[in-house]
């Protein structure tokens, strides 16, 4: 009678600690938004312990406002993201727009919405000649951009002239911030929110189930529908016990929502991730790499140009300064620390809304604390450098899973 001796499985091999690392990233990675929530959590806490003005409703109220404009602007950050491309001239295309906007309306007699509406062109040319010059001559969107920030800094100068201050007054213009909605247009916007995201998700769930694909778990499905609610009607508490629901934080949602539908929903959308994740396996597939990428840097500078128009008419004003400072910084440090991969092909337009109350929390937190600027940058900018960090692990860690399966 003979014996054999089994030999243990693989599958019964410990696992090595690399592995288990690399399994722990990832599924820190997939938390996604849940991750940046409670990062926002902390934040507001940190802040309120040490100033208990952080969390009133005039407070909050300021930060919706606050992060309206660089909101905006964040949204076309995200999408040239997505392509694995980057644009430095966002700020300085916020700055000339508004100004176009602001002379126009001001010392030429243009009616509100055409003012509007040049500006938005304005940056609209700048975004199709940015995506000219990075597809037609394969210049590094790094380089063209940058040249950019120069260029259109000196066009802003040039706009406003000997004055160098522009104050706005038109009713229009200033009402895009200080427009506030009362208490029963709040819940109507509750009840409407809630339910568009209910149909989504059931249309998602019975579209899979007839594509033969697993449908979304439900329990988690439910999860999401309980944290929109309840952060809705907390929002709407919060908001309608000060000034109202603000139209400028209304403008910056329903932005987000218009392009997470065209990223989420859209064979355009499929094309720009597909082109981030790798443009020479999108051409050979058949998608037009280079008008997706002349559409991404047109649209990307439009929604800059948005974000400067929405900040001079909470500032009342446009001068030299507009567009500079730290407004790059943190328009591509929110959706970056929300997680918006730099490498491109991962990331969601939400992070363009999460970002920016992560990023505008930390700012609007430091000037209530009174700190000086130096400590608000040299802060910031190590914030952006953890997030950096945090994908560049994350993208390791994925190739690794990737090559090993």
């Amino acid at each position: 009678m003979t014996t054999t001796t089994q030999q243990p499985s693989a599958a019964a091999a410990p696992e090595p600690p690399e592995s288990r690392r690399s399994t722990l990233t990832l599924r820190l990675a997939q938390l996604g938004s849940l991750r940046v929530a409670f990062v926002l959590a902390v934040i507001w806490i940190v802040f309120q312990t040490q100033n208990d003005s952080f969390l009133t409703s005039f407070n909050l109220t300021n930060l919706v406002l606050q992060i309206a404009g660089v909101g905006t602007i964040s949204i076309g950050v995200v999408l040239i993201l997505l392509l694995g491309e980057i644009d430095l001239s966002v700020g300085a295309v916020s700055g000339l727009a508004a100004a176009v906007m602001a002379v126009l309306n001001v010392k030429h007699g243009w009616s509100a919405e055409a003012a509007i509406a040049a500006g938005l062109a304005t940056g609209a040319a700048i975004g199709l000649l940015n995506g000219f010059f990075v597809t037609r001559f394969a210049i590094p969107s790094f380089v063209v951009t940058l040249a950019g920030l120069l260029a259109w800094q000196g066009a802003l100068l040039l706009v406003l002239g000997s004055t160098g201050t522009v104050n706005l007054s038109d009713d229009t213009i200033v009402g895009l911030t200080g427009t506030f909605y009362g208490d029963v247009f709040g819940w109507i916007m509750v009840a409407v929110i809630v339910g568009a995201f209910v149909a989504s998700g059931v249309l998602e769930r019975v579209r899979r189930t007839r594509a033969g694909l697993d449908p979304p778990n439900p329990a988690a499905f439910i999860a999401q529908i309980v944290l929109v609610a309840a952060g809705l009607i907390a929002s709407v508490l919060v908001l309608t016990s000060d000034r109202g629901i603000p139209l400028a934080g209304l403008i910056l949602i329903g932005m987000c929502a218009l392009f997470v539908f065209l990223t989420t929903r859209t064979v355009f959308g499929r094309h720009v991730f597909a082109v981030g994740g790798n443009a020479e396996a999108a051409r050979r597939s058949g998608i037009r790499v280079t008008r997706v990428r002349l559409i991404v840097f047109t649209l990307a500078s439009t929604l800059a140009a948005a974000g400067g128009i929405m900040l001079a008419a909470r500032l009342l004003a446009v001068n030299q300064g507009s567009g500079g400072s730290d407004l790059l910084l943190l328009a591509i440090a929110g959706p970056v620390i929300a997680g918006t991969s730099l490498f491109g092909g991962r990331g969601s337009v939400w992070h363009a809304l999460l970002g920016a109350l992560v990023i505008g929390s930390i700012s609007n937190g430091m000037d209530l604390l009174a700190l000086e600027s130096s400590v608000k940058f040299m802060i910031t900018g190590g914030v952006l450098l953890v997030a950096v960090v945090i994908d560049a692990v994350i993208k390791t860690q994925r190739e690794r899973a990737g090559a090993g399966r």
